[in-house]
């Protein structure tokens, strides 16, 4: 019996620890997704996309006066990022489009040293480098013409004939017809022209009314360190809205310290721009208008939530706060 129960308690130790073996073997370590999912923090996976994603090349301002295009530029965004109007860039570098811009392609900045741009085709060159025409000798002898005469023989009657005068024919004089007394003509009536007034140019140009882009505390002026346009502070995902009627030339976060940004065109040349946005709900090409809400504000590039906002004419920035109506 003794031996029956000592081989019944090593069989017994022996099975557990078999199935504690196969207990360890089979239990190994939980995978990231999960072990991170059971701490209710986000998995080390997402973060590796997430840093693994693709990022816009961004514009800085030139120091050679040069720009190499990169995927996404616009030239609207490249004469932004350096103060310059888009039409002196497409001028400068004959472009045939502003909208047709190619990777790859080196763009000037500057002027050409002359203030002209080299063409191909015909070449003009100006009047004091070229020598005056000079006199040609003719290649054939001048003709020399002879007066005609009728040679006669010597008589008397030929004598007679050359030497005798000519008959004067006696005009019967016309009588002359009076002239009519004609009155003169009686001046026309003067009429006055009707006073015009010359058409009142606003200070913003053709843009009749321009209306704020967001809701919140103006928190940064024109000029104020080195800014070139005001900041409102506002609340996350608030509206941002076209401040006048227009066309959106760039939209993206191509430029660098604008974060999420558009760059809308107006008429008489003028650009709005709006940076540090959370979402932009419109894209390049689109037309809007006055009050439509094209954005939502966010802190993209920026050390808390605001709008920083630009107006520019001819790529030179504007304080805005002269063309945005008074607020109470």
């Amino acid at each position: 019996m003794k031996n029956a129960a000592g081989v019944s308690m090593k069989t017994l130790v022996l099975s557990l620890l078999v199935l504690s073996l196969v207990g360890c073997v089979s239990s190994g370590p939980a995978p990231v997704s999960d072990r991170a999912s059971a701490r209710g923090g986000s998995s080390s996976v997402t973060a590796k996309a997430d840093s693994a994603r693709t990022t816009t090349p961004q514009i800085a301002p030139s120091t050679n006066g040069l720009h190499t295009v990169q995927r996404g530029d616009t030239l609207y965004a490249i004469a932004f990022a350096n103060s310059l109007d888009y039409r002196e860039l497409s001028r400068w570098n004959q472009l045939d489009s502003p909208d047709r811009i190619l990777v790859g392609q080196v763009l000037r900045l500057t002027a050409p040293a002359n203030g002209t741009v080299q063409t191909t085709g015909i070449e003009i060159t100006p009047l004091g480098s070229v020598a005056p025409p000079s006199a040609q000798p003719l290649t054939e002898s001048s003709v020399v013409r002879t007066p005609q005469a009728v040679l006669l023989d010597y008589s008397e009657a030929n004598w007679a004939q050359v030497t005798s005068p000519r008959p004067v024919v006696a005009v019967a004089a016309l009588p002359v017809p009076a002239l009519a007394t004609v009155p003169p003509p009686s001046p026309a009536p003067v009429v006055s022209a009707p006073v015009v007034s010359a058409p009142v140019i606003s200070a913003d140009g053709t843009v009749d009314n321009w209306l704020w882009p967001a809701e919140g505390i103006l928190a940064g002026r024109f000029g104020a360190a080195g800014g070139k346009g005001i900041d409102i502070v506002g609340t996350r995902n608030s509206p941002v809205k076209a401040v006048a009627s227009g066309k959106v030339v760039y939209s993206g976060s191509g430029l660098r310290g604008y974060g999420q940004l558009l760059i809308v065109k107006h008429s008489g040349e003028y650009l709005s721009a709006y940076a540090h946005n959370e979402t932009i709900l419109v894209k390049e090409g689109d037309t809007v208008t006055a009050g439509q809400k094209i954005a939502r504000m966010g802190d993209t590039d920026s050390d808390r939530v605001k709008l920083h906002f630009e107006i520019r004419r001819y790529g030179k920035p504007l304080d805005p706060l002269n063309y945005l109506p008074e607020r109470s």
